[in-house]
């Protein structure tokens, strides 16, 4: 919400890590959901949250591939989960509702790498709207009796930078006039901010919050591809000879810092009373209109008017109550 989005001036700094977030917060007793908990990023707010005394459970469209992620994290449970596929989700909703527990922190982590070519899920969705929205539009509805059953719940939706640029093709969600990967990547992210604003306005008043979470930029450690690595150094983020440039305040992370704002959404007590709002460097980010150049020296992040837009977070939830109504 719009009128929210005001930095807290928290303590925590762009180069703050997930430890640093958590340090003397006690998730004893709190369940919590992170999809994709075993990928770079995930792998990291699983453990952190983990360490922290949550019982985690990832959610992960291959359960083998994610128990060997995280073979050095203790006492979490791996699910299986598809995003892309209503059966798999439903499954899902199922079975954690079966259980009786409450869910205290949903993390809607999970997202594919966008390529070259249009890739669409078996209901002809586009992969990245897919994946990112629809399909934690679907898990988050379903798991909605668990989160209020919590008593003070939070679902934390990871976005991008590209959020401020991305557009919603509301014509042509599905790029069937023409694909272009990186508008499909900054759809789905915007996508996420959208249904961040829109959760909250509905579900605050039955104590559940909802945060948008930017980690920055994360492309790990290298060795990179030479393909890669040339992509990598276009945009500033390799030097000349391939090593990863870490810049925590022009957005450059590393994976402790970027999972460090998912946990802070997911956990910090510093977020007591607020929700729908955009987070970036461990606080509210600033909201700023201004038309700033992206390129390899100047990655904009700053929360935009746009991308937290009441009117187009409830057209976006009616849309997606369709698709996911359909399918």
């Amino acid at each position: 919400m719009i009128e929210q989005q005001i930095p807290l001036h928290t303590p925590f700094t762009a180069s703050s890590t997930a430890a640093d977030v958590l340090h003397d917060v006690d998730l004893t007793g709190k369940n919590v959901i992170v999809t994709g908990g075993h990928g770079r990023l995930g792998s990291e707010v699983t453990r952190a949250l983990s360490s922290a005394g949550a019982s985690v459970t990832v959610a992960a469209r291959d359960p083998e591939r994610a128990a060997l992620a995280l073979a050095h994290v203790d006492s979490i449970t791996i699910e299986a989960l598809d995003l892309t596929d209503p059966a798999s989700i439903d499954a899902f909703v199922a079975r954690w509702l079966g259980t009786g527990r409450a869910l205290h922190v949903l993390v809607n982590n999970a997202a594919v790498m966008f390529g070259p070519e249009l890739q669409l899920d078996s209901r002809g969705h586009e992969l990245a709207f897919s994946t990112a929205h629809l399909g934690h539009f679907r898990l988050t509805r379903g798991l909605l009796p668990a989160l209020r059953a919590a008593h003070g719940a939070r679902v934390v939706n990871v976005t991008s930078g590209a959020a401020r640029f991305g557009q919603i093709r509301w014509d042509d969600l599905d790029f069937a006039t023409g694909y272009d990967p990186a508008a499909a990547y900054g759809q789905s992210k915007r996508a996420n901010v959208l249904f961040t604003v829109e959760l909250d306005r509905r579900y605050a008043d039955e104590g559940i919050r909802s945060f948008a979470t930017h980690p920055g930029v994360i492309i790990g450690p290298g060795p990179h591809s030479p393909q890669r690595a040339a992509a990598f150094r276009a945009q500033g983020l390799v030097d000349e000879d391939g090593n990863t440039i870490i810049d925590p305040e022009g957005g450059k992370k590393t994976t402790e810092q970027g999972a460090a704002n998912l946990v802070f959404g997911a956990a910090s007590p510093l977020l007591e009373g607020i929700g729908g709002v955009y987070l970036k460097d461990n606080d509210v980010a600033e909201l700023d209109d201004s038309d700033y150049p992206l390129n390899a020296e100047s990655i904009p992040s700053m929360a935009s008017s746009a991308m937290l837009d009441a009117d187009d977070a409830r057209r976006l939830w009616e849309v997606s109550e369709r698709l996911t109504t359909e399918n």
